[in-house]
């Protein structure tokens, strides 16, 4: 590597998280903050987070639910 054209990296940075985990990592920043972890996230967790303000998530599961029983009445008939 060439002198003086890199930043420090600090091999024990210390990332924390909203949730309030803290990880301990390498970076070229000594404390970075973060939002979402995998401690914290639905995807890692499994549980279902849905953020919905203008119910548009129960307007399109209502929808699923009118298709699918359209789909069931046509085979029937």
């Amino acid at each position: 590597m060439k002198k003086e054209i890199h930043p420090q990296y600090f091999i024990n940075a210390q990332i924390t998280c909203a949730c309030g985990n803290v990880i301990t990592s390498g970076s070229t920043q000594e404390a970075l903050s973060v939002e979402v972890c995998s401690a914290c996230h639905p995807f890692y967790t499994g549980k279902k987070k849905l953020l919905d303000t203008a119910g548009r998530v129960n307007k399109f599961i209502e929808r699923q639910k009118k298709a699918e029983a359209s789909k069931q009445t046509k085979k029937t008939a």
